[in-house]
């Protein structure tokens, strides 16, 4: 294998983390900020009243997109196994 092939392994790996956490990454984001306004407008600053929301946020889009996550991780553990077999020939 060489440095270009372990390269783009590594960057395809790094696209595929992206791409599967991202979405939940972002609903996480989002639903912070606006329990973060929320919590300064009321001026209650509970840490178990911001954890709830976003945990189930973050379940909601694991049971969303669970499918199409498995999906892409299996598509790149194919493609991963598959190169590496072509380059032990």
């Amino acid at each position: 294998m060489t440095i270009t092939e372990a390269t783009h392994l590594g960057r395809e790996a790094l696209w595929t983390v992206l791409l599967v956490a991202g979405p939940a990454l972002l609903v996480t984001l989002v639903v912070g900020t606006i329990l973060s306004l929320l919590q300064a407008v009321t001026q209650v600053h509970e840490q178990t009243l911001s954890f709830l929301p976003k945990l189930l946020a973050v379940a909601l889009v694991f049971a969303v997109g669970a499918g199409w996550m498995a999906e892409e991780l299996t598509r790149f553990g194919v493609r991963s196994f598959g190169h590496a077999a072509e380059v032990t020939r």
